[in-house]
């Protein structure tokens, strides 16, 4: 059977993850800039293929499930590629794992029980903000980097400032997740 484009899309996005952190973490001149332009890509896959979905009504359970993961593969990268420059404090990605394992988890015993649970308005601002920021913080690193913003400029502070808020957007977004699920859910099987 042949994988239709917003799923060939959300594999696309699998598939540059592990390209993009090779990038953004060698040692060669503007990793910053190679490793957001690969990271761009991803993100403009995730916001085509739930596009090319929805219009053409071709929306599969495979999608609704993959496409998030896909998403969480890809941000969870770039946190972890942050951290290795003191860019990303730990427990932001704690707290984001922590959220992405627990929603997965809940989405897994829904699919299960044969329903699906699509992500809710604040999981998707959750994941547009983390990537949004990703990619402002990849611009500014290269900026410092490059010598256009000055030395002084405090790139880990706003850098951490900015994954904060997409924190504090993963508790909310998992919250109303949680709580949406456990209505649907029928956890005594």
């Amino acid at each position: 059977m042949k994988m239709n484009i917003p799923n060939q899309l959300t594999i696309v996005r699998i598939v540059l993850t592990p390209i993009f952190l090779a990038l953004f973490l060698a040692d060669i001149p503007h990793h910053f800039l190679i490793g957001l332009l690969v990271f761009a890509v991803g993100a403009i896959t995730d916001f085509l293929d739930g596009k090319i979905a929805r219009k053409n009504n071709i929306v599969t359970v495979f999608g609704q499930l993959a496409d998030p993961v896909a998403d969480k593969i890809l941000t969870t990268a770039a946190l972890l590629a942050f951290m290795q420059f003191g860019l990303c404090n730990i427990w932001i990605i704690m707290i984001v794992l922590l959220r992405e394992f627990t929603i997965t988890s809940f989405r897994l015993v829904a699919t299960a029980q044969g329903v699906v649970i699509p992500a809710n308005f604040y999981g998707k601002l959750k994941t547009v903000s983390q990537m949004v920021f990703s990619i402002l913080i990849m611009i500014m690193a290269e900026l410092h980097d490059f010598g256009i913003l000055p030395e002084a400029f405090p790139l880990q502070i706003v850098s951490n400032a900015l994954l904060w808020v997409t924190a504090v957007l993963c508790v909310i977004s998992g919250v109303i997740y949680v709580k949406q699920s456990i209505k649907i859910i029928d956890f005594s099987k």
